[in-house]
């Protein structure tokens, strides 16, 4: 494959043709002193650009927004939102901007996108930057994701500004530039429907059809056939997210996508010791957004995407409110019966085996594992050690050996196999203190620890020599442990 240079890479502007309404054009801001800290030449590679290329000045410049592409029409989307439950009728890119879409070899379209690039008319009484650990954290994080299987936005690059960006202390500024199928929200749908104007609405919907689900066009009711797909989506990634313990964080409205991609990776973490109250977002007193509550959120915020489509499902809206409801409604057995069967895959359970006898088996151990606070990413992987007969880094992990015991009897009368559960139990997940520690560095100017942690969890199911730190837990002394925003 013939790789493209900057000065021959073009985008399209389907969105911002589309629906013009939903995006202000705007242009980044100039930066005096561009500096590469981190590109991920394997997307590069993907999307057909040299990633030489975009590491020269001319580069730097693209991923920055200072250049911009043949066919390309920069804009600050616009969109609404529930922040923590509370609506807020226009939010949209404070901070970053929508460069274009680039169309790669599948045939498959993708958003390029800046966060930190400068105040748009959406930046309230923000700065429209960003600091170097937050963008960092964004490309780490998203990246292990990737290598998980679960659905998300990527980083392609980290670019350092040589501007100061004042926070609780002045630090280095920073530019993410990320891939996603789209930035198409929740919060899309629910400020394209507040205008008032249905027209936009079903553009809106129109556009997202055609770039996400083209199947549902040719559906009798195109538009709950849209919001099934969406909901699909959702259940499915949620189910992902508690599978490896990721906590977003912030599960707001606008940050929930159509595609069913993970999304902004602010104060997100990887829970260790295993508690459905989990919380580390230094925002989230009340634990709207915890470990546990992800699924509930996410039905919550489906809600609010069934309310702005409405006026496309039925005419009558007594008979759109029914027929969304009853989507909706199964919103629960759907993320169920996806999270059992990925539950059943990590304990390495039989396909022929009743879930009648799976369940009660998971929730006991859920039970044990939250009684002794047992590291989850840990528990799994010595788990596949007991199949193979080693019972003791897993009953290791146990304050009370003798409940382990029991059910660990129970689980091996199933003969589970434990070169399946390898392939879907990680060893190398963000661990927080590790993430802190390469952020920290970073912002210094010391990439060795970031470095070294993206070789860990790119490659999460195989363990792997002389890696040994990455996959043991936070030691006793890190904590407690709070993530912020870096707004």
């Amino acid at each position: 494959m013939k790789l493209v240079p900057p000065s021959a890479i073009a985008l399209d502007r389907s969105f911002a043709r589309d629906v013009p309404e939903m995006g202000v054009p705007w242009e980044a801001q100039p930066v005096p002193d561009p500096r590469l800290l981190v590109l991920n030449q394997a997307l590069a590679v993907e999307l057909g650009w040299d990633p030489e290329g975009l590491r020269s000045g001319d580069g730097l410049r693209l991923l920055l927004g200072n250049v911009v592409p043949e066919g390309a029409t920069p804009v600050a989307q616009a969109y609404a939102g529930h922040q923590f439950g509370g609506y807020s009728p226009l939010l949209g890119d404070g901070r970053a901007l929508l460069l274009g879409e680039i169309v790669d070899d599948a045939g498959q379209r993708l958003d390029v996108h800046l966060k930190g690039s400068g105040r748009t008319p959406f930046a309230r009484g923000g700065d429209g930057l960003a600091a170097v650990g937050p963008m960092l954290r964004e490309y780490v994080i998203s990246e292990a994701m990737h290598a998980l299987g679960i659905p998300t936005t990527r980083s392609l690059a980290v670019v350092a500004t040589g501007q100061t960006v004042r926070r609780e202390a002045l630090l280095p500024g920073a530019v993410l530039t990320r891939i996603a199928s789209s930035h198409l929200r929740v919060g899309s749908f629910e400020y394209a429907r507040s205008t008032g104007d249905i027209d936009l609405l079903q553009r809106l919907a129109d556009h997202a059809i055609a770039r996400h689900y083209p199947n549902t066009a040719e559906a009798d009711n195109p538009y709950l056939e849209l919001f099934e797909a969406v909901l699909s989506a959702q259940a499915s990634l949620v189910a992902q997210w508690m599978l490896v313990g990721f906590i977003h964080g912030v599960m707001n409205t606008d940050n929930m996508t159509i595609s069913g991609e993970t999304i902004d990776y602010g104060p997100c973490a990887f829970m260790e010791a295993f508690d459905p109250a989990t919380v580390f977002s230094s925002i989230d007193g009340g634990g709207r957004y915890a470990y546990g509550r992800q699924p509930m959120v996410a039905q919550w915020n489906l809600a609010r995407l069934a309310e702005a489509l409405l006026p496309l499902v039925h005419e009558d809206e007594q008979q759109a409110v029914a027929l969304v409801v009853e989507r909706l409604t199964a919103f629960p057995g759907r993320y169920a019966a996806a999270w059992l069967a990925g539950m059943r895959a990590k304990l390495g359970l039989p396909d022929e085996l009743n879930d009648a006898v799976a369940s009660p088996l998971i929730d006991d151990l859920l039970a044990l594992l939250q009684k002794d606070q047992v590291d989850y990413t840990s528990f799994f992987r010595h788990l596949a050690a007991a199949a193979r007969g080693d019972d003791g880094p897993a009953r290791g992990l146990f304050d009370d050996a003798t409940a382990f015991d029991a059910w660990l009897g129970r689980w091996r009368d199933l003969r589970p196999q434990a070169d399946a559960m390898d392939r879907v139990n990680p060893v190398y997940i963000p661990r927080n203190h590790l993430v802190e520690e390469a952020l920290a560095a970073g912002t210094e100017g010391n990439l060795d620890p970031l470095a070294r942690l993206l070789e860990a969890v790119a490659n999460p199911f195989h363990e792997r020599a002389g890696l040994e730190r990455y996959a043991a837990p936070a030691p006793s002394t890190f904590g407690p442990y709070e993530t912020f925003c870096g707004t």
